[in-house]
């Protein structure tokens, strides 16, 4: 009842619901999961699966949620990314591989969600670039990291935390 993933399926689907008269849009990173194949869907247990099916019955239209990983070609992926700076596609999961450098998403980007820590700032900051950029027309956004209690999450996020500010630290020369 009270997972991360229930708490991030609730948060999209509230962002959803705020923005809908502006078709805004929302991105999940997912790095510690992968969608089963979709020949396999149903079959085995994926979060990605759990957090879709749940979107679906609490009224987000199937079409509007998108897996980065079902895109698998670049002309295929630039089709994704149009269709959710169009506001077509409105909650796009994926890693933060597949949609952190290069990734022009931003148009309608309203929230970021990371529902896993990663191991490097870096890549906490690629995630973070796909909504803070020009080009947004969101004056306002905003961005969820969850974790859960009595975990690694909570290792791993303090864990980035201090190698950020180190990192901050060497590039002002302190």
């Amino acid at each position: 009842e009270g997972s991360k993933v229930n708490l991030a399926v609730q948060n999209i689907l509230d962002e959803w619901k705020r923005g809908t008269a502006g078709a805004l849009t929302q991105v999940a990173f997912i790095d510690l999961s992968v969608p089963a194949k979709k020949a396999e869907r149903g079959k085995t247990f994926s979060v990605y699966e759990d957090i879709k099916t749940k979107l679906v019955r609490r009224g987000i239209p199937e079409h509007q949620i998108a897996f980065v990983q079902d895109y698998d070609t670049p002309a295929k992926r630039g089709m994704l990314f149009e269709a959710v700076n169009a506001g077509r596609v409105r909650v796009v999961l994926g890693s933060r591989q597949l949609l952190g450098v290069g990734v022009n998403i931003q148009r309608r980007l309203v929230a970021a969600h990371d529902l896993d820590p990663p191991w490097r700032p870096d890549q906490l900051e690629q995630g973070r670039g796909r909504i803070l950029r020009p080009g947004n027309s969101n004056d306002t956004v905003r961005i969820y990291q969850y974790g859960t209690a009595k975990s690694f999450d909570a290792y791993i996020w303090q864990l980035l935390a201090s190698k950020s500010k180190m990192t901050a630290r060497f590039l002002k020369g302190d």
